[in-house]
């Protein structure tokens, strides 16, 4: 289980306080978390400072994984992978990230602009000159993943991936595990909503990315709330929280796949690490595939502007 760091800086409201997040992120490593993923588009730059704050006591003990490929670092700007861009960001990671390489280099989104081969030579050359260990896609198709993997190869990619967004399963994790590339799902828990916190009465901060999203107007997140009562059904009988059972369902798909599901608390922090102890059956997913497969989850996963930066 990694922790994704994006949410203590960017997208869910304002920001944590530095003092917080950095307790926050050491308080995973001290629970056994060793991987943490950020980007520069988050802040822009301000999660990256965080997260190499934070981590620098026993850099040397964990993996750092963080992204480029959009505008000046902002994710509502449009996309850029040139070469020169992706070398810009990269140095200007390492130094807020306080390190001297990258564990894990991802292209955020898929830029139609650039060959992906030439994304895949330039983190190539950053791998060479040991700027970077890995090479990492975010929401890439099956085939711009093939291409980028003949070039250099693809350590992981990073996709949504949950019980209520399951689009990975038709092309890319069969592709993934042909190429033996790694699978690290972003928004575990649907956004917190299978953690069964919120609901159409939920009001969101006026800077949370989620007032922007169909699939949390009230009426979608009333209509939801099935899958979150499948969720309480079986953590009742599992003695485990409704996240923990979204959780251990993702770590049952595949051995090779690593959730980084992200929070402000402490509480649930301790909760969403607690997932990886939770066993589930095979009739236990059996039953879970029973009931999801007479839920229809309502609305779409992103508003129409940002659905356009999932290139593929």
């Amino acid at each position: 289980m990694g922790l994704g760091c994006m949410g203590l800086s960017y997208g869910y409201g304002p920001a944590t306080n530095m003092q917080t997040g950095i307790k926050l992120i050491r308080a995973a490593f001290e629970r056994g978390v060793t991987f943490f993923d950020t980007a520069e588009a988050y802040g822009p730059g301000t999660n990256e400072e965080l997260v190499g704050e934070a981590l620098q006591p026993f850099r040397d003990r964990v993996l750092i994984a963080t992204k480029f490929g959009f505008k000046d670092g902002h994710a509502d700007a449009g996309l850029d992978s040139r070469p020169e861009r992706i070398r810009h960001v990269a140095n200007d990671a390492l130094k807020r990230l306080r390190t001297d390489r990258i564990d894990l280099f991802y292209q955020h989104r898929v830029d139609p602009s650039v060959p992906i081969e030439e994304v895949a030579g330039t983190v190539k050359e950053l791998i060479r000159e040991g700027k970077v260990k890995h090479f990492g896609l975010s929401e890439a198709g099956a085939d711009t993943i093939r291409r980028a993997h003949a070039v250099q190869p693809v350590a992981a990619v990073q996709s949504e991936y949950s019980m209520w967004w399951r689009e990975p399963e038709g092309t890319i994790l069969p592709t993934l595990e042909e190429l033996g590339i790694g699978f690290v799902p972003f928004s575990p828990l649907g956004k917190g909503f299978l953690t069964g916190a919120i609901n159409e009465n939920t009001a969101f901060d006026d800077t949370d990315f989620r007032n922007t999203v169909p699939r949390f107007a009230p009426e979608a997140r009333k209509a939801n709330q099935a899958l979150v009562e499948l969720l309480r059904q079986i953590a009742a009988r599992k003695q485990a929280t409704p996240a923990q059972i979204a959780l251990a369902w993702l770590l049952s798909r595949k051995p090779w796949i690593v959730p980084i599901p992200g929070t402000t608390k402490l509480r649930r922090l301790e909760e969403n690490i607690g997932a990886a102890s939770v066993r589930l059956t095979d009739e236990d997913l059996r039953n879970i595939e029973a009931g999801l497969s007479n839920i229809t989850v309502r609305g779409a996963r992103y508003s129409p502007d940002r659905q356009k930066l999932v290139g593929r």
